[in-house]
């Protein structure tokens, strides 16, 4: 299986892993899935960061690669077809970070992993807890 994770959830495997169900990290730790993270999960953290925003994630962009590539994630580049693909989604979600990481995970064939459950409103694999 071919798995997108979301900000929270890369956050949260690297760092809280607890906050995540035993099962869904079972999912996530198993060597025949692909893991993947987008570059946009980075600029997410960048941004929110340097905005000083209550909900940025608790470590820096910089540190967060770091984390991820330790974690043997892959990076997700994100390609103009991805954007593209953003005005194709009805406007269920307003949050553009997750809008363009739910592009690439349909564009991707990838199943997108989210504690948003709002996200599952669209006709998409999603994995939630």
């Amino acid at each position: 299986m071919r798995l997108l994770l979301d900000t929270h959830v890369a956050v949260w495997l690297t760092n809280t892993p607890e906050r995540l169900s035993n099962q869904l990290r079972a999912v996530i730790e198993d060597p025949a899935n692909q893991v993947a993270v987008s570059a946009v999960a980075v600029w997410e953290i960048a941004i929110k960061r340097a905005l000083g925003r209550s909900d940025a994630p608790p470590l820096s962009a910089h540190r967060a690669v770091n984390e991820f590539g330790a974690a043997d994630f892959n990076i997700l580049d994100v390609t103009a077809s991805h954007a593209a693909f953003m005005e194709r989604l009805p406007l269920i979600h307003s949050d553009p970070f997750d809008r363009l990481m739910l592009s690439q995970a349909i564009t991707e064939d990838m199943q997108f992993v989210t504690y948003d459950r709002q996200l599952s409103r669209y006709d998409v694999a999603i994995l939630t807890w």
